[in-house]
């Protein structure tokens, strides 16, 4: 069984012969201490190294996808900020014509090239794909987080305009590579932080309200392509996990172990056979922290609990420098056995 089998069919709640395993995108700080320690010198060999069924493959991260003639990027565009506490470009905005004003990303200036390629020689490796989208964030960013969710109570018709911007870029950009790459992609892989160490950002109703609207368009966008649909959402989203899975989602990442409500016992005990799991293994402690031996007995755990439709991976996909290689090598290990 190939490894993109492996994934489809676990996703899919198919009987494979293994569950899957992901090594997640280890952190540019942490890359060089990985490869001296395996010998490798890209991420590939690394993954090949590793055993990983799973290759994540998104142009939003690509240089190249985005041509402006003045040399913009999509990051220039949208004025990330360092810091969720900072003011954001529109935190002051009160007009709908404020809103029209603002510098756009245009679908036009796309370049698939670099992702299309990556796509078709990705091998016989599950191929998730499709813009990162994480229009939460974006319009979180655009305002400032506090504007944000003031904004939801005194202009919605402002919060709703800019989400409207951000998600139908993101619409049109998903529709244009999702045709072009047809069944070069298996899954539709997005994320959205919605959750903190303890609960949503968002009370559920607003949640409802100013999420879940363009949420169902995306999944349904994927599902039409014949995509699987993975969502990726760091926290706390207990309380909204049915919402997703009645939405559309099909696996969930990466199950931050040590936030409220996400830890296997309770996720196996209500959404076991609802739904895949991609993740689980903790990086805030367990892999930090603990002996391989260790590492193997929690992977150990976390397969009993939310298998077989897991692909075990860490909680978190952006492996820092402070978890040991050692301990990459026993969740592979125990992930493989």
């Amino acid at each position: 069984m190939t490894s993109r089998e492996r994934i489809r069919r676990i996703i899919d709640g198919k009987p494979a012969d293994r569950c899957g395993f992901w090594l997640g995108n280890p952190h540019d700080d942490t890359l060089p201490i990985y490869h001296k320690f395996f010998g490798t010198s890209t991420l590939e060999e690394l993954q090949l190294k590793v055993g990983d069924d799973f290759r994540w493959i998104t142009p939003l991260f690509i240089d190249s996808t985005y041509r402006h003639p003045a040399g913009k990027g999509l990051f220039d565009l949208w004025k990330f900020k360092k810091s969720l506490g900072e003011a954001g470009p529109l935190s002051e905005c009160e007009s709908i014509e404020e809103v029209e004003s603002y510098d756009w990303p245009e679908v036009k200036y796309l370049d698939l090239t670099d992702c299309l390629s990556r796509l078709r020689n990705a091998d016989e490796y599950y191929r998730a794909s499709g813009f990162w989208t994480p229009f939460f964030h974006d319009v979180m960013d655009i305002f400032g987080v506090e504007s944000y969710l003031t904004k939801m109570y005194t202009h919605p018709e402002i919060v709703r305009a800019v989400t409207d911007r951000v998600c139908q870029f993101y619409f049109e950009a998903n529709e244009l590579l999702f045709t072009q790459a047809g069944d070069t992609i298996d899954g539709y892989f997005f994320g959205n932080d919605f959750g903190t160490q303890r609960d949503l950002f968002l009370a559920p109703e607003m949640f409802d309200e100013f999420v879940m609207p363009w949420f169902r368009r995306f999944t349904d966008q994927a599902h039409r392509h014949g995509y699987q649909v993975i969502l990726h959402s760091c926290g706390s989203i207990y309380r909204v996990i049915d919402r997703l899975v009645d939405a559309g989602v099909n696996c969930l990442h990466p199950l931050q172990a040590k936030a409220f409500g996400m830890d296997a016992e309770t996720l196996a005990g209500e959404f076991k056979g609802r739904i895949a799991f991609l993740g689980g293994i903790d990086t805030q402690d367990v892999l930090v922290n603990s002996s391989p031996e260790e590492v193997k007995a929690e992977v150990r755990r976390i397969k009993d609990l939310l298998g077989p439709r897991l692909i075990v991976s860490p909680s978190h996909e952006a492996l820092l420098p402070n978890v040991p290689p050692e301990n990459v090598v026993a969740m592979a290990e125990a992930a493989l056995e």
